[in-house]
Formats: structure tokens, sequence, C-alpha cells
């Protein structure tokens, strides 16, 4: 984090792909990620943890496991869902060609465990036929999961007036009785309607609260929510809000996360703050096809040597400009 080049997959807080999960773990701990994001759910910890105990068995590598939770409602805690019954035969059905999981089946409706409620399909639908329900995990329940999953480090993603929400998931948090190396804290100003500055001062009482209960932040700065895999546009959003915020926000590493991609590193500034980066839908794009393939196949992606070598180039591709990055900084 000191030198900058911190950088984290995101697999998704709504993803409980678990075969996916597994298979995203192992490809980009071997490609030198040092941290991985997973949604709060037992299951999900399991299967991550078999693809980090590969790479470590393997390649001697071992990233943090950090376990995302909301202290309120939030996009990235949603599952898109319809009823396929009520779907006209006639329809051109724009939604699958958006899904970016193919989670979008005629017969089925929307496969739940490869829905990571990214909420494309939403707007595409031209008869408003599907909704998003809350996939959150209840505040109360944190402590008994985090000491069930002992992760490295947690993520709270957290919203403007949410504070003392946010504090009593940090009590929580603390009740579990895991010494956590870190506790992330994701928020961005889309979707808010707030100022700059109303942003840092929500940063600012996190940052008190933290103290008090003697955790390290991340603070990571959410450009532009699940959108990193739509296109080049995207990848100056995380960075625009990062120019806006490296100034005022609280001590600790920033993050950026939000619509970042392969282009992100282009726009990265000298004398900006920074940490590192999150990457999640550009990230489960690249190997995406891999993954389809690989569980067609019924193998582990690393069971599939062909396969495996292209999805670590890639991956690899990704991650590494971050890896090597000659950009510096000290708190």
């Amino acid at each position: 984090m000191r030198r900058g080049t911190w950088v984290k997959l995101i697999c998704g807080a709504s993803n409980d792909d678990l075969t996916s999960i597994s298979d995203l773990c192992s490809v980009y701990a071997a490609a030198g990620v040092n941290c991985i994001d997973i949604a709060a759910d037992i299951a999900v910890v399991a299967a991550a943890r078999e693809g980090i105990t590969w790479a470590k068995d393997n390649l001697g590598i071992k990233p943090w496991l950090m376990i995302s939770l909301s202290d309120g409602k939030d996009i990235h805690f949603r599952k898109a869902y319809f009823n396929p019954k009520v779907c006209p035969k006639e329809c051109s059905r724009p939604c699958e060609k958006v899904c970016p999981t193919n989670a979008i089946n005629p017969t089925l409706g929307i496969i739940q465990d490869l829905c990571y409620g990214c909420g494309r399909c939403i707007p595409a639908c031209p008869l408003e036929l599907i909704q998003e329900k809350d996939n959150l995990l209840r505040i109360q329940d944190f402590g008994n999961l985090i000491s069930k999953a002992k992760p490295d480090a947690i993520e709270i993603h957290t919203a403007p007036g949410r504070i003392k929400a946010f504090e009593q998931s940090v009590k929580e948090v603390v009740k579990s009785k895991v010494q956590l190396k870190r506790v992330a804290v994701s928020c961005g100003l889309e979707g808010h309607g707030i100022t700059k500055d109303q942003l840092s001062q929500e940063l600012w009482s996190r940052h008190e609260c933290l103290c008090r209960y003697n955790q390290k932040p991340i603070w990571q700065l959410d450009g532009r929510p699940m959108s990193g895999d739509i296109g080049r546009g995207t990848a100056k959003a995380a960075i625009l809000l990062l120019e806006k915020m490296h100034s005022i926000a609280p001590p600790g590493p920033i993050q950026l996360a939000g619509g970042t991609n392969e282009q992100t590193i282009l726009h990265l500034q000298k004398n900006h703050r920074l940490a590192g980066i999150a990457f999640g839908g550009m990230a489960r794009k690249l190997i995406q096809p891999f993954l389809i393939e690989a569980k067609a196949q019924n193998k582990k992606l690393i069971d599939w040597p062909e396969g495996w070598d292209k999805a670590l180039k890639l991956a690899k591709g990704l991650i590494k400009p971050w890896l090597n990055n000659e950009y510096r900084m000290h708190y």
C-alpha cells in the first residue's frame, strides 16, 4: 500500500457462483493480486479459500481474504429476478444481451448463483418485468459470520447519513474477536446527491469511529459502481473522484474502485495520493469465457491447462501494470 501498488480482486458482493469463485481466486492469486474480496457467505468463503490455498501450495502466494458487508441498502448487494412465464415469446430479449454472466435463461429466468446484481438487465427490459431484491446480511449477523470465516480483512459499504449503522457494524465486527488487518470503507458520490465536502465529512466520521475501535482503514473510492467492463469511458470515473477527494479524505490508504479497467492507469497523476486499485467487473469479464468452458467440461480451470494459461495471461495483463507501477506514496 505504501508503494501505491496494492491490487484487489472483487469477486462480487452478491456473487455466489462457487465454482467460478474458486477459479477466479486461483487465477488472480497466481497473477499476483494482494487481496480477494468476496460475498459474505460461508460457502463462498470456502470456495475462495480453495482457490487461494491452491495458489499458496503451488506458487507460494497467499493474498488476503476480504469479506464485503454493508450497513444498509446498497446496489452491490442485490439480485435481479423475473417470472419467465410472463415474458412474451416474441420479445427480442435485450436483457440477455446486456448480462455479463449469461445469468438469464428463457425458461428459468435469472439463474441466481450467476447473477451478481449489476442491474443492467433492469432498464433493458422493454416491459419492465425485471425487478431487484436485496441480498444483504443483517448487521446483527456480522460478528457470527466473521468469527466463523476468519477473514484477513473486511469491507463495509456505507452511504451518507448511516454513521449509526456503520458504528453498529463495527461493534459487531469487534465482537467476533478476529484480528483484522484492515477495514475497508467503500463509498462514493454517485447516486447519493452530495458534494465532495459532504463525502469528506462522512468519511471523517467513519475514521473517528474506526479509531475508537482500534481498526485500521482503507478508503475505497467508488467512482462508478460495477461499470468497469462496460467501456473505456468508465476508466476516468474513479480517477475523477480521486482528484476530488485525495486531499480532503481522512488519513489512511486510498484505493480506487467503480469503473476501473485496463485504461484507468493511463489517467493517473503522480501527485495523486493512492495506495492501489480494485478490479471487479473487468477482471471477471476477461476470464469469463474460460470459466464457462471449464464448467461445461466439468473441470476446475486449473485442470484445463490450455484454458488456464490463456486466462492467467489475460489476468496478468490487467494487473501487472499496477504491480510494476513506479508510482510511490507514503502515509
